[in-house]
């Protein structure tokens, strides 16, 4: 059995950097709520509470699972973002005092006769077409139950990345219009990370921030990648003008050149599909993917890598080569990475200072 690993290195202290910077774009009223779905994008979702309640006003999730994981850590807010799908699931999530998105009609019909309403989230589709009552219908379900209730009223946006797609303005208006209709006492949230990077005006009453804090939303210098992916280089070869590396032989050496080879690969969760030319990062030298990824290596062109050697670790990303620059150049998304390293590549926690 190998003692070589390859390594998750999670950073608590730039979460909390990241929440920080992310907090000072908010309007006063603002709360903070921090998405920590999927096991806090892969960093460690009890860890991660542990590290980060005293900066956030909640938590976001999807899973039952995680709400009462959370709930053992904290006395906070914990909202369930999708809901629940059964009458045993409601009756858990108001004993243990979860909040609890209400998306459709079979939703409401399970909640439709308590007395308070604080705890729901009422979601209505305003352009994302995926979860959400269509406003007309609620609005019928708002005159019959809930005109005097107050609750807090939530839509999604489609593209708030992209500070000029015409949908931001047109969902925004069409949340307005609505919330306008609605009773005073109601509180209003529709703002991700991207919302309040590009639109901090929205914040409103609730922000549900989930990408940002992890340092993987794409426009921000100042949000740092939390998490480091990092492998020990196995092997170095010399290789001659006209080799061929790897399956199939897609990378062709155009002159003489140093491999080295990662102890990496698909298995451990790395996309088969990295191109050529992706940058890593080995002495703190960018080096760059050359070669097919396979399913327990990685080969890159170290050629100009001064002092290279076997044990060297190379990075895939970390805070000094963001998770970005390896989404951007493979077309794909900083989430995909966080989610999907799987359980044989070491999980190291570091938290706070």
């Amino acid at each position: 059995m190998t003692s070589i690993k390859s390594e998750i290195l999670i950073d608590a202290n730039i979460l909390r950097k990241n929440i920080k910077v992310i907090k000072n774009k908010l309007q006063k009223k603002s709360k903070f709520m921090a998405v920590i779905k999927s096991d806090a994008y892969g960093h460690n979702i009890s860890r991660t509470v542990e590290d980060i309640d005293d900066l956030v006003d909640g938590y976001g999730v999807v899973r039952i699972e995680e709400a009462l994981e959370i709930r053992k850590k904290s006395n906070k807010k914990v909202l369930l973002m999708q809901g629940i799908y059964s009458k045993e699931e409601y009756i858990l999530s108001k004993n243990q005092k979860l909040d609890l998105v209400i998306h459709n009609k079979n939703q409401f019909n399970l909640v439709k006769d308590e007395e308070n309403h604080e705890m729901f989230w009422y979601k209505v589709n305003t352009g994302m077409n995926r979860l959400g009552f269509e406003i007309s219908d609620f609005i019928k379900i708002y005159e019959k139950y809930l005109k005097e209730k107050k609750f807090t009223l939530m839509s999604h946006l489609a593209s708030s990345n992209d500070k000029e797609s015409s949908s931001n303005e047109s969902q925004f208006k069409l949340f307005n219009d609505l919330s306008n209709q609605l009773n005073k006492n109601i509180l209003k949230s529709i703002a991700n990370t991207g919302c309040i990077m590009n639109f901090p005006e929205f914040s409103l009453d609730w922000v549900r921030c989930g990408i940002g804090i992890y340092g993987g939303y794409l426009n921000d210098d100042q949000l740092k990648t939390a998490m480091t992916l990092r492998s020990p280089i196995i092997n170095i070869r010399s290789i001659k003008k006209g080799d061929k590396v790897g399956y199939n032989g897609r990378a062709v050496a155009k002159n003489d050149m140093k491999i080295a080879s990662v102890y990496l690969g698909y298995a451990d969760g790395l996309p088969v599909t990295i191109k050529d030319g992706t940058s890593v990062m080995v002495r703190d030298q960018i080096a760059k993917v050359f070669g097919r990824v396979s399913m327990d290596l990685t080969t890159i062109d170290v050629t100009q890598i001064s002092n290279c050697r076997i044990g060297d670790w190379c990075e895939f990303f970390s805070p000094k080569l963001p998770i970005s620059n390896i989404s951007k150049s493979n077309d794909l998304i900083s989430y995909y990475f966080m989610t999907n390293i799987k359980s044989r590549v070491k999980k190291v926690y570091k938290s706070i200072d």
